[in-house]
């Protein structure tokens, strides 16, 4: 059957069911709320048509068969047909960001900034894959990934889900994850939500949910790209950003939304709000409904207000002041697209063939995480041909992120924050255990007395260093609070102030302990490998210069045993730097302008394998 031909089938099915909603009814598939503040017989009651679980909202205990448990619930009260509700599927979201990051026991990748320096899209899209498949396997059928961001300063909090800083690359990869996601034999398939619509890696000093200031031929040829690549691929739902554009909020910038989106691009699938985003718009709720729906806003995630939300719709449209017809064009979409995935189709979660499927967290499933991990790395200095190290040394592992698998995954793992020791993950392995595996002559030791005591008895030190978890603007640096206000006072709306994880991009200043550490074993006559793991690049003149081989490690994901692949010599360094790397010297306080220490593209290598 042509596509033309199964389109029109679609239209028609929406067009019959349409006629069949009433306005309730409609404005409950406008809804997406958050499982902790929903109940299955909420979505019964409201016709709901999403939930989600926002980043660290799960369900008993955590595990793959308590997910599919909850899925199943929510399936059913969707799916219940009698005088008051028609059996529309509800489509569940979930921050899949670097594999099925929610659950304990997934296979947790590198974040993006990583799989940016891999340069490697055919990676990418099975990366994308295997997300699918234990996605599928928790009975979840859509993510809020990828995301398309073009960062540009790294003093924002999301630098790490960005895959480079100029956007050829991120087009690029754009089309392998759609396609990883969605273009799957078998109909196993997740629904992408690409993010964030649109500009949100450009704000003025990397503040998250700031101020792009930038003209529109700048957005063009930088940020937008990578969307028109998506939609091409296939996307068919897209997230808002939270971010402004000279002023004036994405959320309620119809332009942005209806015109260049919707009209100029083709996009014929749904746009998402962020969560609790549409209630900055203004200081007045229903105000902000009116903007935002009359922007061209589809759906809306509401965690906390979905019932003013649903009475304040429902007083704009008898009022006229939100017309019917941006109702029906909403819903319209939202149902074309549960009818495209194959929603109405489906069977429930229990049921389908891809639930509880036995390669959820499997080696075959972390092998590839691995090869993720040591294409990802970046070997940024090696002196006197110190790595590879000789297995036959007695080494010495340290550092605060040596044994802490919650370090090298960062934010949007487990929490939404992310978590900061080994319980939670489940399976993989922190780089000491990497390292343990590969030689006997190693030991762990942390604490910094027993550094000091101990570290002349070793012939070299592994010290794993950098920065604790972080997500969204708790990950912001911020020298000081003025630049929140200079820029929060040029927007148009409500500024979400949030604490930053600190002041600087200095890592010294950051976190001092990091380079007593390796002063400690320099002290000591200890040549130094230092792994890096940060989710930026930082300034770190004083600890490479301390240290005698330096790596950026990004963020790793679960398979620290990766790192070590590449300590050993086993396999050779691959990545090469998609953000240039920054120098000590700092022409101004605040803004990313610094002067380069190690451009794009930059990266060593062995250039020799053993065996």
């Amino acid at each position: 059957m042509s596509t033309k031909k199964q389109q029109l089938i679609i239209d028609n099915k929406v067009d019959d069911l349409l006629n069949c909603m009433s306005v309730e009814q409609k404005i409950g598939q406008m809804i997406q709320v958050e499982r902790s503040l929903c109940s299955p017989d909420d979505v019964k009651k409201y016709h709901i048509g999403s939930v989600l679980s926002g980043a660290g909202s799960s369900p008993e205990d955590n595990l793959l068969n308590d997910w599919v448990e909850m899925a199943e619930q929510y399936w059913q009260a969707s799916i219940i047909a009698d005088q008051e509700h028609l059996p529309i599927p509800i489509m569940y979201g979930v921050d899949a960001v670097h594999g099925h990051n929610n659950i304990k026991g997934a296979t947790i990748f590198p974040h993006n900034i990583g799989l940016g320096a891999a340069n490697d899209a055919e990676l990418v899209k099975q990366i994308a894959q295997v997300t699918t498949k234990e996605v599928l396997a928790s009975g979840i059928d859509w993510v809020f990934s990828p995301n398309l961001a073009i960062a540009q300063d790294y003093h924002w909090g999301r630098v790490y889900e960005s895959f480079a800083q100029s956007p050829e690359l991120v087009t690029k990869y754009s089309e392998s994850i759609i396609e990883g996601m969605q273009q799957n034999p078998l109909n196993a398939n997740i629904t992408a939500c690409v993010k964030h619509w649109i500009a949100d890696g450009g704000t003025s000093y990397g503040i998250d949910q700031g101020d792009t200031i930038a003209s529109w031929s700048e957005l063009e040829q930088t940020h937008l790209p990578p969307f028109k690549a998506a939609i091409e691929s296939g996307a068919l739902t897209i997230m808002a950003s939270f971010s402004s554009w000279n002023g004036d909020k994405c959320h309620g910038h119809k332009y942005l939304i209806t015109d260049v989106l919707k009209n100029q691009l083709k996009f014929s699938g749904f746009v998402l709000s962020d969560m609790s985003a549409i209630d900055y718009l203004s200081n007045d709720f229903y105000k902000s409904i009116g903007l935002a729906v009359n922007a061209g806003l589809d759906m809306f995630m509401l965690p906390k207000n979905f019932h003013e939300f649903i009475d304040h719709l429902h007083n704009h449209i008898e009022l006229g002041t939100v017309p019917i017809e941006r109702i029906n064009d909403a819903v319209r979409r939202i149902l074309t697209t549960k009818y495209k995935v194959g929603l109405f189709d489906a069977v429930a979660p229990k049921q389908r063939v891809t639930t509880n499927c036995a390669s959820f967290g499997s080696v075959e499933h972390r092998e590839l995480a691995k090869q993720a991990v040591r294409k990802s790395l970046v070997l940024l200095k090696n002196d006197g041909d110190l790595l590879p190290l000789n297995k036959e040394l007695n080494i010495l592992v340290t550092g605060k992120s040596a044994n802490n698998i919650g370090h090298q995954c960062g934010g949007f793992t487990i929490d939404w924050q992310g978590v900061r020791d080994n319980e939670f993950i489940g399976g993989g392995s922190s780089i000491w255990q990497g390292i343990k595996q590969e030689v006997e002559n190693c030991q762990l030791i942390t604490e910094p007395n027993d550094l000091i005591k101990q570290a002349k008895d070793f012939d070299v030190a592994i010290a794993v260093i950098g920065e604790y978890p972080y997500a969204e603007g708790m990950g912001d640096l911020r020298a000081d609070n003025n630049i929140v206000v200079e820029s929060g006072s040029l927007i148009n709306g409500e500024m979400n102030i949030i604490k930053p994880y600190g002041k600087t991009l200095e890592l010294s200043k950051l976190h001092p302990e990091d380079l007593q550490t390796i002063n400690s074993l320099k002290a000591a006559g200890l040549p130094v490998v230092t792994v890096l793991v940060s989710g930026r690049p930082m300034v770190v003149n004083k600890e490479l210069d301390a240290s005698n081989a330096f790596i950026s490690a990004w963020l790793p994901g679960s398979e620290g045993a990766g790192v070590s692949d590449l300590l050993f010599g086993e396999y050779d360094f691959q990545g090469k730097l998609a953000f240039p790397w920054p120098n000590q010297k700092i022409k101004s306080t605040n803004k990313n302008n610094y002067s380069t220490l190690f451009p794009c593209g930059y990266g060593l290598t062995y250039n020799k394998l053993k065996g």
